[in-house]
């Protein structure tokens, strides 16, 4: 079937590759072992830009290459969210009393943009099965647009330890994205595109 890939890179992030040494993931690599019989036709990948922090000034850098490795695959692309930082007043933990004044940080705007992609692709006839790379339970109302409505099957591949059971149900299948498929899918140490060579980042 012709697929359609959207990708929640922040669920991918932290439910499947941080603390890895799988963090150079080629996502097209992890579709051609998970979904062998369908025809990948788009692959969408949905994240925000970080801003360097004071404990890793590098962590924007090391994103901007990741990025770049996902642009060498031709079906792919990236779109992106934003970030919002704000000061807010948090309790302490017990047995400490009190408050006490925290940044906070949210990505915004990639849940609604991967569920808005979501449902134009569908009404536009530009797929016929849709894979969500996510566990987000947010994405659940679209999802039943999609398959209810549209009358095509939306399968999961699930980057999180335990499947979301509000989504479990409304998904066509479900599989988990496992340690040794992010072995397989991991880009060359070094990649080329019309900027010139680059490499995975060192601290990876």
């Amino acid at each position: 079937m012709k697929a359609n890939v959207y990708v929640d890179g922040f669920n991918l992030y932290y439910g499947a590759v941080r603390n890895t040494p799988y963090r150079w993931l080629n996502i097209a690599a992890v579709c051609g072992l998970l979904l062998p019989r369908d025809q990948i036709n788009q692959i969408k990948y949905f994240t925000a830009l970080v801003s360097p922090r004071p404990h890793d000034p590098d962590q924007p850098t090391r994103q901007q290459t990741y990025l770049r490795a996902l642009r060498t695959i031709p079906n792919l692309t990236i779109i992106l969210g934003s970030f919002l930082t704000h000061d807010v007043m948090m309790p302490r933990a017990p047995p400490e009393s009190g408050y006490v004044k925290v940044t906070r940080t949210e990505e915004k705007g990639s849940d609604v943009n991967l569920a808005t992609h979501l449902l134009v692709d569908g009404y536009n006839d530009d797929y016929e099965i849709a894979i969500i790379v996510s566990n987000d339970s947010d994405l659940l109302a679209p999802i039943q647009v999609v398959s209810g409505q549209l009358r095509k099957p939306v399968g999961m591949l699930n980057p999180q330890k335990y499947p979301s059971r509000a989504l479990m149900p409304r998904v066509k299948f479900l599989k988990q994205i496992r340690s040794g498929v992010l072995a397989k899918s991991q880009f060359p140490v070094t990649l080329m595109d019309a900027r010139g060579r680059f490499s995975k980042p060192a601290s990876w």
